[in-house]
């Protein structure tokens, strides 16, 4: 994989994915892992960000000048399994922006199709984390990208943070955006004919909401 793509080593992400992988696994307990998963992979998505100075504070003890992130940060979930990642998203950045991408893939064509977009006029965010549980092909990840890009943020603003990938979908991605950093889970080697990612995880918004 490409320098920009951080596969997750930690062990705790290694055991959610186990339980999340499982065919019998509960909704209930498929939101919750899929939540789990997705706070730590945005720690780890946030390490680089720039910080400011904020002086004049005091502790119990002493004035001190403490830190804050100086940036605005967009968090872009791609509907609809996106929402299952914006909750822990949003724990990590409560002051965030959030914007919307309404997108699916055609099942004979395997092809992302839009239908829905909450972008302002403008860019309102500096930083912006595109939320998609899984990046099969890669196509709904490329189109979502493609809208931001289109939107005016440069490809080294966006990071894209998924739970899991196939090798193939992970290499389209870096292929068609080449400066987005990704930050995943694990990447699976199989994707099959249909576009499930084998192993995998199934459909994740039909896992996650109870529509298999």
């Amino acid at each position: 994989m490409p320098a920009k793509v951080h596969v997750s080593d930690h062990p705790l992400i290694a055991t959610q994915l186990t339980r999340l992988r499982l065919h019998d696994l509960p909704p209930a307990e498929f939101r919750h892992g899929i939540k789990a998963v997705s706070s730590m992979l945005m720690y780890e998505a946030a390490r680089e960000l720039p910080l400011v100075d904020v002086p004049d504070l005091r502790s119990p003890v002493a004035a001190f000048t403490g830190k804050a992130i100086g940036t605005r940060i967009g968090l872009s979930p791609i509907l609809r399994a996106g929402i299952g990642m914006t909750d822990a998203a949003l724990e990590v950045f409560p002051e965030a922006t959030v914007l919307h991408l309404g997108l699916f893939r055609d099942k004979a064509t395997l092809q992302a199709i839009e239908y829905y977009s909450k972008l302002p006029r403008e860019p309102t965010a500096d930083i912006v984390y595109v939320l998609d549980p899984l990046i099969a092909t890669g196509g709904t990840a490329v189109a979502a990208l493609g809208m931001l890009t289109e939107w005016g943020l440069p490809p080294s603003q966006i990071k894209l943070v998924s739970v899991l990938g196939s090798k193939v979908g992970v290499e389209h991605v870096t292929a068609e955006f080449p400066e987005v950093e990704v930050f995943i889970g694990a990447i699976d080697a199989e994707l099959t004919n249909k576009g499930y990612i084998s192993p995998g995880l199934g459909d994740a918004g039909d896992r996650m909401f109870n529509t298999v």
